[in-house]
């Protein structure tokens, strides 16, 4: 299975992400001239597997929609390797052998894909990919659960995917978009410009330690956060100088106060992201609340596949 396959014609996409507590699930209607509509934002509780698949796809219509499966930090890797000198068709073999020394498992154990990362035409840089890699033992035990649920799996989708998505819908003309975003599995700091995926980074501090009721142990996870990004948007610069970062959004969450430090401690716009901004909530009021956008905000993003390319 391709990771980001092309979609035929259907009604939007319907992403599940599995998680320790249970199955979140999303949807997104796209509506010409006006907002997204987020049509569902659901948690579904307890255990995951076939009768609970199942349930959850008669309840949210999931064979009138595409299905992706949304995975999670620590179930894949990504990577930005130089892109070989090969043709396009040989592409994936070439770099699955690139891969032998850097993946922590095997090669011959992993599915992967590729993701072009286009260059100014004036850029004298070397061409380089983001390269996908999940053991097999994470992607095939999915597709059976699906399979077994009787539920149509177009695609497996990927966090960064999901956030360049909504990060998209805010690049300003001819600018780029930082958007850094907080959950169980740490920080996902990405990059996007003219709707591509440019930048990946993750960061080792928890939704939980931002949430830490200890003013001194708060602060030091924003510290840790400024120097990363410090790095980060500095070395971002330097190997994409024609992408002028606009601004960083800060992804919707119950955190207070990190917007704040963060504006006054670097040198580019800070905001925090409202998803009522961006999608028509009126089905969804309960996402008034940030904290439950927070726990829905990477499903919906990869709810807003309908459209693309591979």
């Amino acid at each position: 299975m391709r990771l980001f396959k092309k979609a035929k014609k259907r009604d939007g996409w319907l992403t599940v992400a599995l998680a320790r507590d249970g199955m979140t699930l999303a949807s997104v209607k796209r509506q010409d001239g006006a907002r997204p509509q987020l049509r569902l934002a659901q948690l579904l509780p307890g255990s995951i597997g076939v009768e609970a698949l199942e349930k959850a796809a008669r309840e949210c219509k999931a064979p009138l929609r595409h299905c992706t499966a949304l995975l999670a930090g620590g179930e894949y890797q990504i990577l930005n390797v130089e892109a070989p000198n090969v043709p396009r068709e040989e592409m994936k073999t070439a770099v699955r052998w690139r891969l032998k020394d850097i993946l922590d498992f095997p090669v011959l154990e992993a599915t992967i894909d590729v993701l072009d990362i286009p260059l100014d035409a004036n850029s004298r840089a070397q061409q380089s990919l983001f390269v996908v890699a999940a053991k097999n033992g994470v992607i095939q035990p999915r597709q059976k659960l699906f399979l077994d649920a009787k539920v149509d799996l177009h695609a497996i989708d990927i966090p960064e995917m999901a956030q360049r998505n909504i990060s998209a819908m805010l690049e300003p003309e001819g600018r780029g978009v930082a958007m850094l975003s907080f959950g169980d599995d740490g920080g996902l700091l990405t990059v996007s410009y003219r709707g591509e995926l440019y930048l990946s980074r993750r960061f080792d501090v928890t939704l939980a330690q931002l949430l830490e009721p200890d003013h001194e142990r708060k602060h030091q996870s924003f510290d840790k956060i400024t120097l990363e990004l410090q790095r980060s948007l500095d070395h971002f610069e330097r190997q994409y100088s024609f992408i002028s970062i606009a601004k960083l959004v800060l992804g919707p969450s119950p955190v207070s106060g990190l917007d704040e430090y963060l504006s006054s401690n670097l040198y580019t716009p800070v905001e925090t992201l409202d998803l009522a901004t961006l999608f028509d909530l009126s089905r969804t009021p309960e996402l008034a609340d940030l904290a439950q956008q927070q726990r829905f905000f990477l499903a919906i993003g990869a709810a807003l596949r309908e459209g693309e390319g591979a």
